[in-house]
């Protein structure tokens, strides 16, 4: 187990690049996504259409339980909550506020999702089933984000200042994670279920816990193809469990041992001098 406050701001090098021609083996980030087909590389400037196309593989490819398109385009309220907010933020920077806030509102009634229009939102993000994620205003969400349900990215402050959370690519946010403050998320990290997380948390790593800890620093995995083993995640509580039963048996053999080298002398001393 280790602190988050005692990790290094960077753990990879996530702008590496291979050399030209090459193919990275799977389960390394070069940033160029030369790993998969041609076809399911990411454009670099996709039209309206293209982003729409986006999010729907996005959920093919993230959600098992995905049979067919229609099925996607109407029973996924996480995907139509990041469609609403789309619109919501375009109205926002173009400062038809309480439209935007309107809408918002709108897509949190029939989604159960609540993004404020101000946050940001990267691309092929994905909120899985979604009912009570809260996103906040000055909330930053990079690309290739997994985000499950009860997920908070909440602010620790009442100043009208950068308030709330930046979440890096790739990550991957459990069920029911709370993520608080001005802080940020590293890419390719993982929140584990439950977990309220107030401190940055490094690239690559996986937190567990309340508060959260880092626990393990895996390295960097194909953020399009994530993993999604949450059964392997650490129990830091047992550990920690395990690692005192372990301490207290050591130390109860070696009070036995010192207490039998204070019982052998005191015996020949009786022996020696006996009593009368």
């Amino acid at each position: 187990m280790v602190d988050i406050q005692q990790m290094p701001e960077q753990v990879v090098d996530l702008g590496t690049l291979l050399p030209e021609g090459t193919t990275p083996p799977c389960g390394v980030c070069c940033e160029t996504c030369v790993c998969l087909p041609e076809k399911e590389r990411p454009q670099p400037h996709p039209n309206i259409v293209t982003r729409l196309r986006e999010d729907v593989k996005t959920v093919f490819a993230k959600d098992p339980a995905a049979r067919s398109l229609i099925e996607v385009l109407t029973c996924y309220p996480g995907l139509h909550a990041i469609w609403m907010y789309r619109v919501a933020h375009a109205l926002w920077v173009r400062k038809f506020r309480f439209l935007a806030r309107l809408l918002s509102h709108i897509a949190r009634w029939l989604t159960g999702v609540e993004i404020h229009p101000g946050a940001t939102i990267g691309r092929r993000v994905f909120i899985d089933h979604g009912m009570g994620v809260v996103i906040g205003e000055t909330a930053e969400v990079g690309d290739d984000v997994l985000i499950y349900k009860g997920v908070v990215l909440g602010g620790v402050s009442m100043e009208k200042v950068k308030r709330h959370p930046t979440v890096g690519n790739g990550v991957i946010l459990g069920s029911n994670a709370v993520i608080l403050g001005p802080i940020e998320v590293g890419d390719n990290a993982k929140i584990g279920s439950g977990s309220v997380v107030v401190k940055p948390v490094p690239p690559c790593a996986t937190v567990v816990g309340v508060p959260g800890r880092v626990v393990k620093i895996n390295g960097v995995s194909c953020r399009l193809r994530p993993d999604l083993h949450h059964e392997q995640l650490p129990d830091i509580v047992i550990e920690t469990l395990s690692h005192l039963s372990r301490r207290i048996s050591a130390l109860e053999a070696r009070l036995n041992e010192l207490e039998d080298l204070q019982v052998a002398p005191t015996e020949e001393m009786n022996y020696a001098f006996p009593q009368r």
